[in-house]
């Protein structure tokens, strides 16, 4: 039961310092681990593949997607020379204080706990989740397709450049 609050803490502890936090790259860190954290509590709870997905789905693809961005933005010298003023060690203490707590857990839920100890009542398997996703929720799974389609077509024109426009420093 207590891994479950642990994680929890931790999701809200991050998501605030997501939300607090100035600079985009130590609040994406922070989101890493939040993310993180609610993968854990999918494990608690006996969805495994659900937090295998967020896991590989949101801390893995979308973050790196996100930092990517950042990155790409291309803020120049006054920005890196900022953010070596800021990176000083209670800019990633929290975040590494989260992310030992999620390690600790974890550890202690592998090597201690008996293989179903879980809160769920029961696993929730793969095949499960997809019969339950094409069969019921076929709609859903269509029209969520659908806005990601529409999405991904107006960041292509939102980010398009003309012929001859040059790239502004």
């Amino acid at each position: 039961m207590w891994p479950f609050y642990l994680m929890a803490l931790v999701a809200i502890v991050s998501t605030i310092r997501v939300v607090t936090n100035t600079n985009p790259i130590h609040a994406l860190l922070c989101l890493i681990v939040s993310l993180l954290a609610v993968a854990g509590i999918f494990m608690t709870v006996g969805a495994p593949f659900a937090g295998a997905l967020e896991v590989i789905v949101y801390a893995g693809a979308i973050m790196v997607l996100f930092v990517f961005v950042v990155m790409m933005l291309n803020l120049g010298q006054h920005t890196v020379e900022q953010e070596s003023k800021w990176l000083t060690s209670d800019a990633w203490a929290i975040p590494a204080l989260m992310s030992f707590l999620l390690g600790l857990t974890l550890v202690w839920m592998l090597g201690k706990a008996p293989n179903n100890m879980y809160l769920g009542a029961e696993l929730i398997s793969p095949k499960a989740i997809g019969q339950v996703l094409f069969t019921q929720y076929v709609l859903i799974v269509e029209v969520a397709a659908m806005l990601l389609l529409a999405g991904l077509v107006a960041a292509y024109h939102l980010g398009k450049r003309e012929p001859g426009e040059e790239e502004q420093n």
